[in-house]
C-alpha cells in the first residue's frame, strides 16, 4: 500500500503547500491607496487635472479611514494590536543590533510595519489638508503642510519598496506576491481563516462609482 501511494504521488504533478497571509480587502485598499496616490502626486501641480487630483484625495481620505477601522473590527493579523504587537519588539531588535546579531525577519517586520503607520499618516494628513487648501479654508501654510506631507508620503513608499525588494532578494522569495494572490509558499496554518471577498468586492465597487460620479458623469 505504502509503495503503491509513493507511486502515485511521484506520478501526480506536484502542487506547492502555501497559506493565506493577507485578505482580500487588505490587498484591494493597498492597490487602490498605491494607484490613488501615484496618480494624486503626478497630477498635484496641474491645473488641467485638478478634478482628478482631488477624486483622488478624497479616496486617500476614505481609504485610510476604513484601513483605520478594519484594523479595529478586521482579521487578528490586520488589527492595529497586531502592529502595535510588533513595535513592542523595537527594544529587542536595537538590542540585537548592538550585539552584532539582527534577526533579519524581525527587522522587517518592524520596518514594514513603521512604514505602515507612517504611509497612512502621512496619507491621512495631506488628503485632510488638501480638502483645506481646496475650499480654501487656511492660509499658505496649510498648502506647505499639504505638499510636504505628500512628499513624506512619497519618501516612504520608497522606503517600503526597497524593504520589499531587498528582503525578497535575502530570503529568495518573492514577498510582493502575498499582496496579489494573499498567500505565500509553505506549509502551516492559514493565518486569515476568512478571505472577505465580498467586503473587497464593494470597496472596489464603491471606489469605481465615486471616480465615475466625479470624473466621467455627465454634469
Amino acid at each position: 500500500m505504502n509503495t503503491a501511494s509513493a507511486s502515485r504521488a511521484e506520478r501526480s504533478p506536484a502542487i506547492p503547500a502555501s497559506r493565506r497571509v493577507v485578505d482580500a480587502p487588505t490587498r484591494v485598499v493597498h492597490w487602490v491607496l498605491a494607484l490613488s496616490f501615484i496618480g494624486a502626486y503626478l497630477s498635484g501641480d496641474s491645473e488641467r487635472w485638478r478634478l482628478l487630483h482631488v477624486s483622488l484625495g478624497y479616496t486617500i481620505l476614505g481609504l485610510v479611514i476604513h484601513r483605520v477601522l478594519w484594523g479595529l473590527i478586521g482579521p487578528r493579523h490586520t488589527r492595529l494590536s497586531a502592529w502595535a504587537a510588533k513595535l513592542r519588539g523595537t527594544p529587542d531588535f536595537l538590542r540585537s543590533l548592538r550585539s552584532g546579531k539582527p534577526n533579519p525577519s524581525a527587522a522587517q517586520n518592524l520596518l514594514n510595519t513603521l512604514f505602515a503607520i507612517l504611509i497612512l499618516g502621512f496619507a491621512l494628513i495631506a488628503s485632510i489638508s488638501g480638502y483645506a487648501v481646496y475650499e480654501e479654508l487656511g492660509g499658505d501654510w496649510l498648502e506647505e503642510l499639504h505638499e510636504l506631507s505628500s512628499d513624506g508620503m512619497l519618501v516612504m513608499v520608497l522606503g517600503h519598496l526597497l524593504l520589499i525588494v531587498t528582503s525578497s532578494l535575502l530570503r529568495r522569495q518573492n514577498l510582493a506576491a502575498r499582496m496579489f494572490s494573499g498567500r505565500l509558499p509553505g506549509r502551516g496554518p492559514d493565518l486569515i481563516k476568512r478571505n472577505h471577498g465580498a467586503l473587497a468586492a464593494l470597496i472596489l465597487a464603491v471606489v469605481l462609482g465615486f471616480w465615475f460620479v466625479q470624473l466621467l458623469a455627465p454634469a
